[in-house]
């Protein structure tokens, strides 16, 4: 997936769930949506945790 492509709001919508009264999305949800492996977007969090709530 190209950077410069918007990704429909029903989608993203439709990957969000609702756990213990949060809304949580799934590593491999959010992965797919940048268009990178799992295991990539794991490996920017532990980094950066900061920039991920």
């Amino acid at each position: 997936m190209g950077t410069s492509e918007i990704i429909p709001q029903e989608i993203v919508e439709s990957k969000i769930l609702f756990m213990r009264g949060k809304k949580v999305m799934l590593d491999r949800d959010l992965a797919a949506l940048y268009g990178v492996e799992t295991k990539v977007l794991n490996q920017a969090v532990k980094r950066s945790i900061t920039r991920f709530p």
